[in-house]
């Protein structure tokens, strides 16, 4: 299936390093993930809830989390990271596609959601892909996580297939 990607770019999006406090009166920091970031990462993922994985991610297991994270960490990726303090409490990241698109994908750990930390960790990763010259951005959701729907919109992602279980939302950060 071939996209449709709005006219219009987002505009006014932050740079990591970000620091907020969330809903909850927690100081956040997000930051552009290194290699020092893996272990938080795969702590993070082993806490995971079974009932927040979607479309199979992330992987079940420290050895499948570690194979995961090689792949979507690789140099064409952009991978940032929300910590409270020394923890790793959400994950966002742009994969790279065939087409020079990214696909998005989001995770933030059950005790740290609900308090705005994924809407900033996505307005985060979005600015730096777009401070990166990222122009396309997709992803899939499944069409029962209304909440996650919610944000997208609320941040400039559009609609673009309804037919399954999954709905595909793009946005534009620049111009090709």
């Amino acid at each position: 299936m071939t996209l449709r990607y709005p006219d219009e770019p987002l505009e006014d999006l932050p740079t990591p390093p970000f620091g907020f406090s969330d809903g909850d009166g927690r100081s956040i920091e997000i930051r552009q993930a290194t290699d020092e970031c893996i272990e938080p990462l795969i702590e993070m993922y082993l806490e995971f809830d079974s009932e927040d994985r979607a479309q199979g991610i992330p992987p079940s297991g420290e050895e499948p989390i570690r194979k995961w994270l090689n792949i979507v960490t690789e140099d064409k990726s952009l991978n940032v990271i929300a910590w409270d303090g020394d923890e790793a409490v959400g994950h966002a990241m742009l994969v790279a596609d065939e087409d020079e698109s990214y696909e998005l994908a989001i995770f933030v750990i059950q005790s740290h959601q609900n308090a705005g930390i994924g809407t900033e960790l996505l307005r985060t990763v979005l600015g730096e892909g777009q401070s990166q010259g990222i122009n396309r951005v997709w992803l899939s959701v499944e069409r029962w996580n209304k909440p996650a729907i919610a944000v997208y919109e609320k941040l400039g992602f559009e609609r673009m297939d309804n037919t399954s279980f999954e709905i595909q939302m793009t946005v534009r950060l620049g111009y090709d």
